[in-house]
């Protein structure tokens, strides 16, 4: 919006094409996401209370985490917001790359607000079934998917990328919709089920999803892109602003939902997010590299499937709670040691995904 302010006002006074530099609007709109949810974190925090939006909490969970009942939830609409306002001012709208993220984060986001909206106002405990739930994320995955497939201007946009290897990619046709789905609604739910902490999914989030905005200036770059011998996306630069303002947003809700926290994103928030680093890999064919660096998610999602398993096939549990944060509590890990440690490996593992770069 603002950009084509500034290219209508370049006639009057030549400073304005600096608003053309990506690098520019994607510091802008880390700034204006994060000052958007510091500005209007408290007066969302003190909404939600006076609503009595808070939220509940399992008896056979830890014990430390009874005191948490009745914290407000739903944070995640305060993300949600700032992505969106920062997104639409600084990103060139012309862009479809920028409009698709934005609608599959939005409309993820939407079924997580049922969801938290069933469980906390209509006091239900189920919230949305999940057979509802996982249609409705389908319906929204496979929308994604199929615009992605029917748009795609180059095969590269539809060939499965291995990292380390320069020579090989494997052209996937119709399977690029299939992949694409599961990756999308797969990184929604792998989010989700790390929320489960203060602060422990939203940073592993910024991080991520920081990461994916260097992939996406990179990938948008033909020079950049053959010298990186990475698929060169035309247009993909323009998400570092999508990426910019999520790491905005995080960082602003971080403020309030580090331990102890003041509020919780809700499944409004952890669905969106986890949805946004999906589409986004899919969209600079980082999908694999995504799953470097998102193995706190991942590990996160395999100590619940693999708790599921163990129980119904042997009647044991492998682990004291799943997903496996909760583990780690019932050891005697105080929560905070808990979540700056999965911090720390994130780090880590965002690091390897980005010295993929350079290792093909």
């Amino acid at each position: 919006m603002l950009l084509l302010l500034a290219e209508y006002l370049q006639q009057f006074h030549k400073g304005f094409a600096v608003f053309q530099y990506l690098t520019l609007r994607g510091i802008l709109g880390v700034l204006t996401a994060l000052a958007l949810s510091l500005w209007l974190g408290p007066w969302m925090i003190r909404t939600l209370q006076i609503r009595q939006i808070g939220q509940s909490v399992r008896n056979d969970g830890p014990q430390s985490h009874l005191s948490k009942k009745g914290t407000p939830t739903m944070g995640g609409a305060l993300i949600l917001t700032a992505i969106a306002v920062s997104t639409l001012l600084w990103a060139d709208l012309s862009n479809r790359y920028v409009w698709v993220v934005l609608a599959v984060t939005l409309a993820f986001g939407a079924i997580g607000w049922v969801d938290d909206y069933r469980k906390v106002i209509e006091k239900n405990s189920r919230g949305l079934p999940s057979r509802w739930k996982y249609f409705w994320q389908s319906v929204f995955g496979l929308g994604a998917a199929f615009f992605l497939y029917m748009t795609a201007q180059s095969p590269v946009e539809t060939t499965l990328i291995l990292p380390l290897l320069k020579d090989v990619s494997i052209p996937l046709g119709i399977g690029f919709v299939v992949l694409t789905y599961f990756v999308i609604v797969g990184s929604s739910n792998a989010v989700n089920l790390t929320d489960g902490l203060d602060g422990l999914a939203i940073l592993p989030t910024v991080m991520v999803g920081g990461a994916l905005g260097i992939f996406c200036y990179l990938s948008g770059n033909v020079n950049f892109a053959e010298y990186l011998l990475i698929p060169y996306v035309p247009g993909a630069g323009e998400l570092i602003v999508f990426c910019a303002a999520l790491v905005g947003a995080g960082l602003g809700f971080l403020w309030f939902n580090t331990y102890p926290a003041q509020v919780f994103m809700g499944d409004v928030g952890a669905l969106a997010l986890g949805a946004a680093l999906g589409t986004i890999a899919v969209i600079v064919r980082q999908e694999i590299v995504l799953f470097i660096m998102g193995g706190v998610f991942v590990m996160e999602t395999l100590s619940v499937i693999i708790q599921v398993a163990s129980f119904k096939l042997t009647g044991k549990r492998v682990f004291r709670m799943a997903p496996i944060h909760h583990h780690f509590e019932l050891k005697g890990w105080p929560e905070p040691r808990v979540i700056v440690r999965f911090w720390i490996i994130t780090v880590i593992l965002v690091l390897i995904g980005l010295a993929t770069l350079k290792l093909r």
